[in-house]
């Protein structure tokens, strides 16, 4: 079972993936894996799935690297309904499903035990290759595996997200701003202003050292074509209120409404002409 999941997603562009036991994770929506049929004594494939491409480095982009492709949901929607009804059907006597985001389990510390790298102090998962620009996905499945959890590894804690980060880790942050219903007050129309971001906030992923470090060696471009066929990279007001509905909702800002959006870029065209 191992082996044919690991060739599966190997064969979609998805290299890290790695079982740990469910009793070894934390499960925080234990409703989940009842809706599923599947017991706390299981097992969870973690995967991290590389979604940084060249057009995350326009220097026009005015949106978080996560958000310049389509929505990661539609495409991990894709991704188990081709890979679960095979595993159904190679393992009829074993139940499976795929989450990602809304998940049984608190992703980043299983994916952190799990092997596929160390927990940043940023909170994300920092891996080798892409560092901290990976969607982390998993299959849970009633299988049981001999899969042992791994210490809860963390990075060297070298303060250059800490430093990075406009308003500072911990408190809300400046994609917390970007993403704020209603309107805003001076004080938060300056922060928007000074930063010009109109959705979210890469600072402390763009100064980690693991990011400088998989830049320089190429290997933190994902070669999965959904991130690049549908990349975004730059926002204007007329582009989002010309999107139809069908194709606002593929991108992954639409959840908040285009109102949010529009707002931010209305507001820093005008700080442009002022």
């Amino acid at each position: 079972m191992r082996e044919l999941i690991s060739q599966m997603l190997k064969e979609r562009g998805i290299s890290l993936c790695a079982p740990l036991s469910l009793s070894d994770c934390s499960i925080q929506k234990p409703y989940l894996l009842q809706r599923e049929g599947i017991p706390a004594d299981g097992t969870a494939f973690l995967f991290a799935v590389p979604y940084y491409t060249a057009f995350c480095e326009d220097p026009a982009r005015n949106i978080s690297a996560y958000a310049v492709s389509a929505d990661y949901h539609l495409f991990f929607r894709q991704l188990f309904d081709e890979i679960l009804p095979i595993l159904r059907a190679r393992f009829p006597q074993h139940r499976f499903a795929g989450f990602t985001d809304h998940s049984p389990i608190a992703e980043v510390e299983a994916a952190v035990r799990a092997g596929l790298g160390v927990l940043g102090c940023n909170h994300l998962l920092l891996t080798k290759a892409y560092s901290s620009y990976v969607f982390i996905g998993e299959i849970l499945t009633d299988a049981k595996t001999d899969a042992p959890a791994g210490p809860l590894h963390r990075c060297t804690a070298c303060g250059a997200c800490h430093s990075a980060c406009p308003v500072s880790l911990g408190e809300d942050c400046l994609s917390a701003l970007t993403q704020k219903k209603g309107e805003l007050d001076e004080r938060e129309r300056e922060a928007l202003l000074a930063h010009g971001m109109v959705w979210g906030c890469d600072r402390c992923q763009e100064r980690c050292p693991v990011t400088l470090s998989a830049k320089q060696s190429g290997s933190i471009y994902t070669n999965i074509r959904f991130f690049t066929d549908t990349a975004l990279p730059h926002l204007t007001a007329d582009t989002v209120e010309t999107m139809t509905e069908e194709a606002f909702a593929a991108r992954a800002y639409s959840w908040r409404g285009r109102q949010v959006i529009l707002r931010n870029l209305k507001l820093l065209q005008k700080g442009e002409r002022s």
